[in-house]
């Protein structure tokens, strides 16, 4: 057997949308469901441009702050698959889900979301939050680590038909990602 050397690092992507999306990818919910919004968004390079190969996902708690996974034995609502995907060709990423609610730990209600895109060797992982929580963005922990000037990149605006969050990769608008 020939020693072969190791083959460089690729990085994620491009052309995520060909194997990693489905055509309900983006619903964490079904059509329909009541309380239901849409969260729109672009993924941007450092010069604000849009990446259109770059790919979100999502992972939440429903509205009574439950995690549909094994180790949350409580249970979730019916409807709710808590997972979302959303791919950005069209310049913007789009997942329609439902608020949840707060998990009981101190923590804000948030969303998880990582970020795949060219460029990236690992995804990358921020945090959606809600203006309409930020009584209790001051007590989340997560958010308490963050620096005040810099917690505005993980709190959503409202939008026509739900929210809006743009995610800056690098820059000086850069979104706070995690170490995780």
């Amino acid at each position: 057997m020939t020693n072969l050397p190791t083959t460089p690092s690729q990085t994620v992507g491009p052309y995520l949308h060909i194997g990693l999306t489905w055509d309900d990818g983006p619903y964490a919910v079904p059509l329909g469901t009541p309380g239901a919004v849409w969260i729109r968004g672009r993924v941007l390079d450092a010069v604000g441009e849009s990446i259109d190969d770059a790919m979100i996902e999502i992972w939440q708690a429903d509205p009574d702050g439950h995690i549909a996974h094994p180790d949350d034995g409580r249970g979730v609502r019916e409807y709710f698959r808590g997972f979302a995907r959303s791919d950005t060709r069209a310049g913007e990423f789009a997942v329609y889900t439902v608020v949840p609610g707060a998990l009981g730990d101190g923590q804000a209600p948030h969303i998880d979301v990582s970020v795949f895109a060219r460029g990236l060797l690992h995804r990358v992982v921020t945090r959606i939050y809600f203006p309409e929580h930020a009584a209790q963005h001051a007590s989340d922990p997560v958010l308490a680590a963050v620096p005040p000037e810099r917690r505005g990149t993980l709190v959503a605006a409202n939008g026509p038909d739900g929210y809006v969050f743009d995610v800056y990769l690098q820059g000086e608008r850069e979104t706070v990602f995690f170490d995780v």
